[in-house]
């Protein structure tokens, strides 16, 4: 087991006089599809005043006035704040905080960049169209959000991530929500053999999540696991519709990976895929690849997340 991370850097002493804070955006579905790409489809769909882009509009002017308020209240603040898309993230190392405006989908997509000794704060800009899970505050209490992370004076949580290793070599050391390993084609079986203490159990699936506490409201929950304090140490895994045609019984259909335990899967298909905190990030799997999931040792120091 690795040495654990080291404490993260003291909120409440962020560098005076002028704090260096990086903010992470999104853009909106209308900026890019409307805007940026200029989609037929969807202008046409806005025109007709049709049900599935009846929001889209809205909530890109939510996120826009968010984006704006935030540069008003960091720059009131006194600090030093620098703007990224959020595919431009780039290293985040050097800042005193980081400040998501999206949703948890930017949170989680930040997170990658953003180690254990920087805190981060997420402002959910569209609440209408967002869960926000991770998020701190919205456009309505946006200046207190921010100027409370600035000083210092917002409760910090340490939120365990999970490390990822394909063959020996890490392909991931922040995995926040979680990671799915499937078939490269949803419709078809993932095939696999479970390998997890001192067992190896061949199965068929529509595949396997698993992640930390923080990812367990969302796919592990709906796929029948646990939700787990926010605050564990432990994984989880959860398999997808497990296939048994003759009635035999899986040993491991769900179950929680204890610090400093390895949970493994060896791939039998010819063209596995693992997805790692969402679509974005997907690692082609070789057959007969072993695939290996333990607590990171780099957890995710996140300011003012509220009880759920």
């Amino acid at each position: 087991m690795k040495a654990s991370a080291p404490p993260p850097r003291a909120v409440g002493k962020l560098s005076a006089p002028a704090p260096r804070v990086l903010v992470i955006y999104k853009k909106s579905a209308f900026q890019l599809y409307v805007r940026e790409r200029r989609s037929p489809r969807v202008v046409a769909l806005l025109r007709k005043k049709h049900i599935t882009v009846a929001r889209l509009r809205a909530a890109h002017d939510d996120h826009v006035g968010t984006l704006a308020a935030a540069k008003d209240v960091l720059r009131a603040l006194g600090t030093r704040a620098v703007f990224r898309y959020r595919a431009e993230v780039g290293a985040a190392h050097e800042f005193d905080l980081v400040v998501t405006l999206g949703g948890d989908g930017t949170l989680l997509w930040a997170s990658h960049s953003v180690g254990a000794d920087v805190p981060i704060v997420a402002i959910n800009t569209a609440p209408t169209d967002s869960v926000g899970f991770f998020c701190a505050g919205t456009k309505d209490n946006l200046a207190d959000v921010l100027a409370d992370a600035v000083a210092g004076r917002t409760r910090a949580s340490r939120l365990a991530r999970m490390r990822v290793d394909v063959d020996g070599k890490r392909v991931a050391n922040r995995v926040l929500n979680d990671a799915l390993f499937c078939n490269v084609c949803p419709a078809a079986t993932s095939r696999y053999l479970i390998a997890y203490r001192g067992l190896e159990e061949e199965q068929k699936s529509s595949g396997v999540w698993i992640g930390p506490a923080a990812g367990s409201t969302a796919a592990q929950r709906s796929a029948g696991g646990r939700v787990l304090a926010v605050a564990s140490q432990r994984l989880q895994y959860v398999v997808r519709e497990p296939y048994k045609p003759n009635g035999e019984r899986y040993q491991h259909v769900r179950g929680l990976v204890a610090p400093g335990e390895s949970f493994g899967l060896i791939n039998k298909m010819r063209s596995g895929r693992l997805y790692l905190d969402g679509p974005h990030d997907a690692h082609p799997v070789e057959m007969g690849s072993l695939l290996s999931f333990t607590r990171s040792d780099e957890p995710l120091t996140l300011l003012g997340l509220r009880r759920h």
